[in-house]
C-alpha cells in the first residue's frame, strides 16, 4: 500500500472547485478507480491542505499529520506552499524569504526520516488582473515575487535532491483561463490541469 500525503494551503485543499474538489480529490478518485478496476496496488491520497496556511503552519503540524497517515510500505510526500507566504498584508510579507526557507528545510528534514520520495510544487502565478494589486482581503501578490520564491523552492529541491514540479511556467500562459475569478485559486479546469501534471509523479510508483 502506498500513501500519498499532500500538504499545502487552500489550493491543495481545493477551494473554488465546486465540480471536482481540487487536484488532490481528482487524483484520489483516479487511483481508487484504477485500484478497483485494474487491480493496481492500493494508493491512498490524503488531502492535507488548510486554507490560509503558510509554511509557519506546516512546521507546527507536520509530525502529527504524518504519524497518523504513513504507510508501513511506501510513502510519497508533496509540499505545495507559498501562495500565502508571498502575500503582502498591511505592508508586511506574511512569511519573509529567509523564514520561508528555514521552515521548509525543517519539514524536509523531518520528511526525509519517513521517505526519500519528496516533491515540492511551485507556487502558481496570479491572474493579470490582480498582479501587484491589493485585493479586498487586504493581500497583495505579484508574479515577480512569486518567481523569486519559486527560485528559492527550486534551489531547496536541488540542495535536498527533491523533485521540483514547476506548475508556474506550465500554467502561466493560460493563467487567466485556468484561474478563478479571485485570480489566485484555480477553477475546475485549472485543478484538472494540475492533477494531470502531478499524476505521472505518482504513477511511476505503481
Amino acid at each position: 500500500m502506498i500513501n500519498c500525503l499532500c500538504f499545502g494551503d487552500s489550493i491543495t485543499y481545493g477551494e473554488y472547485d465546486g465540480v471536482s474538489g481540487g487536484w488532490t480529490d481528482i487524483l484520489k478518485r483516479y487511483f481508487h478507480s484504477r485500484f478497483i478496476n485494474e487491480n493496481i496496488e492500493e494508493l491512498n491520497v490524503f488531502n492535507l491542505g488548510i486554507g490560509g496556511e503558510t509554511t509557519d503552519g506546516i512546521v507546527k503540524r507536520f509530525s502529527a499529520e504524518v504519524a497518523a497517515r504513513t504507510s508501513p510500505d511506501q510513502n510519497l510526500i508533496f509540499f505545495a506552499y507559498g501562495a500565502n507566504d508571498v502575500a503582502l498584508k498591511e505592508g508586511y510579507r506574511m512569511v519573509e524569504s529567509e523564514k520561508f526557507k528555514t521552515n521548509l528545510r525543517e519539514v524536509i528534514g523531518k520528511a526525509k526520516e519517513i521517505t526519500s520520495h519528496l516533491h515540492i510544487i511551485s507556487i502558481l502565478p496570479v491572474a493579470s488582473a490582480i498582479d501587484g494589486i491589493t485585493v479586498p482581503s487586504g493581500k497583495q501578490r505579484s508574479n515577480q515575487v512569486i518567481e523569486e520564491y519559486n527560485q528559492l523552492l527550486q534551489e531547496l529541491a536541488a540542495q535536498h535532491e527533491i523533485i521540483f514540479i514547476d506548475l508556474y511556467h506550465s500554467l502561466f500562459t493560460e493563467k487567466d483561463i485556468l484561474l478563478s475569478d479571485d485570480g489566485v485559486h484555480p477553477n475546475d479546469k485549472g485543478y484538472q490541469f494540475i492533477a494531470e501534471h502531478i499524476k505521472p509523479f505518482i504513477e511511476k510508483f505503481l
